[in-house]
């Protein structure tokens, strides 16, 4: 297949090298200018488990520079950047491109479905961890996971040969009927750690540096998954909770990508996470005072970044 990566940061970069040597012909598409000159100039280096090595069969380019329609379009890009992005990349859509997002947070079928026809809509979720390392670098430790489907729930044809590609570029990927479970038990995680983290400055560990730390993590994941529940989604809140005190114990250094945001200077992603959850919660008369306040104070950050 033509595959196409919108947002070719860590994990598009990852995805596009792995495609790429799976045989697939893969366009990057990103506004980094020194990262897309580099994969032009020299290729791409990607490090994996498998080792490093240099992917030379991509083509990175600027969105607006793409010319021609691909048979599927992998958004990367954070979501708040998702309409412009799309927007630029208009010529990369065809009439039979089918659109996956592997984005964090909610609301990301609906934002590819005013590009596209929402039966080629496909959304998932992915585990597999990314870094990138400079221009043209990127690497990745650790084994990782997707799960996809049909934002419809329909089984397509289309939707078979992106599973089919996405494992024989060794991604572990699954079509998956409840992914809508996955995708806000991720937004249930994501809006624990990754609001509490950009608002205090503390990595993940330092969140237990207080006793009720841990606690107030937790009482975020309670309220989400009340929220998922009442929308008849079918979320597992014992085992997030695990996988957040799982991170609390054992990725004690890290910075979550909000916090990264923030101390860059940059908005964060909050609106699709914490906002998103809010305006569900709204919709069905659900309190959820702690993920609000988050909201809150994490939409005060942004608001003094973009001065």
């Amino acid at each position: 297949m033509h595959i196409a990566i919108l947002g070719a940061g860590a994990m598009g970069s990852l995805f596009g090298g792995l495609l790429a040597e799976a045989g697939h012909r893969v366009t990057l598409l990103d506004v980094d200018g020194a990262h897309l000159n580099a994969i032009n100039e020299t290729g791409l280096r990607l490090t994996t488990d498998a080792g490093e090595r240099t992917v030379a069969n991509l083509e990175a380019l600027r969105p607006e520079a793409a010319m021609q329609p691909a048979d599927l379009l992998i958004v990367f890009t954070k979501t708040l950047h998702t309409q412009a992005a799309l927007g630029a990349a208009r010529a990369v859509l065809g009439s039979h491109t089918a659109l996956l997002s592997l984005q964090n947070g909610l609301g990301n079928a609906e934002r590819l479905g005013q590009f596209a026809d929402p039966a080629r809509v496909m959304i998932g979720v992915t585990t597999w961890p990314a870094d990138k390392n400079g221009p043209g670098r990127v690497s990745s430790h650790g084994a990782g996971t997707i799960r996809l489907m049909n934002a419809d729930g329909a089984a397509t044809p289309m939707l078979s040969r992106t599973v089919e590609a996405l494992n024989d570029a060794g991604l572990a990927c699954t079509a998956d009927a409840d992914v809508w479970a996955a995708i806000w038990e991720k937004v249930a995680f994501n809006a624990a750690l990754n609001s509490l983290c950009a608002v205090t400055g503390c990595t993940v560990g330092e969140l237990t540096n207080v006793a009720d730390g841990e606690s107030l993590a937790l009482k975020i994941v309670a309220e989400v998954a009340a929220v998922a529940r009442a929308h008849g989604v079918a979320v597992d809140e014992a085992h997030v909770s695990e996988n957040v005190r799982y991170a609390l114990a054992h990725h004690r250094a890290h910075r979550p990508s909000m916090l990264q945001d923030v101390l860059a200077g940059r908005r964060t992603e909050i609106e699709a996470i914490n906002g998103a959850v809010v305006e569900a919660a709204r919709f069905k008369a659900i309190a959820v005072p702690h993920t609000q306040t988050l909201l809150q104070l994490v939409r005060l950050v942004d608001a003094k970044d973009s001065r």
